[in-house]
């Protein structure tokens, strides 16, 4: 039985408290995207894919997750870890000597979930699309799920793959865009103005919708049930999902400052009371 939406929020407040602990521990990571995609990991991994208990880099018969804005790693370690991938006791690993947990995620290591090395932003798509290909060889129905990051869209491979994904009508394929705005050096209408990311990918010829909650469990899995039922529809779906970097922590919110900056004891302190403890324990 999959958890209802009570049971979700309370294990994104967990995730959100790993986040906040994993990269205090070390001085080291990206809580900002991290806080503010956590929803999006407990929902996938929770509710939305339908995926096999047992990790198999094949990925035959199941629907699968390319994390193509690495960084984000503390989100995708911890979802990873309490949806029974490796054991949540790992996190205290983050980022040290001769973890399986680096600061953006490799293979190298064999860390169950992990499908691409994702250090090098842009290339997510690429992957995605190409494994969603294999599914259709395979003749295996079950979809293919890639993040990337809005600052990430200034990478120039993201638009060959976009062209690509629909001039072949890869229509097994659902590639979210994590829409905060922000970026490592300012807002992205500053650094690199997306425009319209919408009407951009419309005019490649994919499906669009948007999750203008995107830091709300039940409206990321209504907008994703509606994605999913665009899916076989000889275009590959697009979800804008619209969150705030820093989400639940307040001095971490309307800021790109936390994008790749740990809280010190104090701030780690005020950003747990923000985040009580819940009935998942702390690692």
């Amino acid at each position: 039985m999959k958890p209802n939406t009570q049971q979700l929020t309370e294990l994104t407040t967990q995730v959100r408290r790993d986040i906040l602990r994993m990269v205090h521990a070390v001085n080291s990571g990206h809580p900002g995207g991290s806080l503010g995609c956590a929803e999006f990991f407990v929902a996938l991994y929770q509710n939305i894919m339908n995926r096999k208990e047992e990790f198999n880099m094949d990925g035959r018969d199941e629907d699968i997750f390319f994390l193509s804005n690495g960084h984000i790693s503390p989100v995708f370690y911890s979802v990873l870890s309490r949806s029974g991938y490796f054991p949540v006791s790992e996190l205290a690993t983050f980022r040290k000597i001769n973890s399986r947990l680096q600061g953006h995620p490799c293979t190298h290591d064999n860390l169950p979930g992990i499908r691409m090395a994702s250090g090098s932003l842009g290339q997510g798509l690429s992957v995605a699309s190409g494994a969603a290909q294999a599914k259709k060889l395979n003749n295996d129905d079950h979809l293919v799920y890639v993040l990337l990051g809005d600052g990430e869209l200034q990478e120039g491979q993201n638009w060959e793959a976009i062209m690509y994904a629909s001039a072949k009508k890869i229509d097994n394929l659902i590639a979210t865009v994590d829409l905060n705005g922000k970026q490592i050096d300012g807002p992205t209408d500053e650094v690199l103005n997306l425009g319209s990311v919408k009407a951009k990918f419309e005019a490649f010829g994919w499906d669009v919708l948007e999750i203008e909650k995107g830091n709300d469990i039940a409206s990321v899995l209504k907008g994703y049930e509606e994605a999913k039922s665009r899916t076989g529809k000889n275009k590959p779906v697009c979800v804008l999902l619209h969150t705030e970097m820093g989400n639940g922590v307040d001095y971490m919110m309307g800021t790109h400052a936390w994008h790749g900056k740990a809280p010190n004891d104090t701030q780690l302190e005020e950003a747990l009371k923000q985040n009580p403890e819940t009935s998942f324990g702390d690692y």
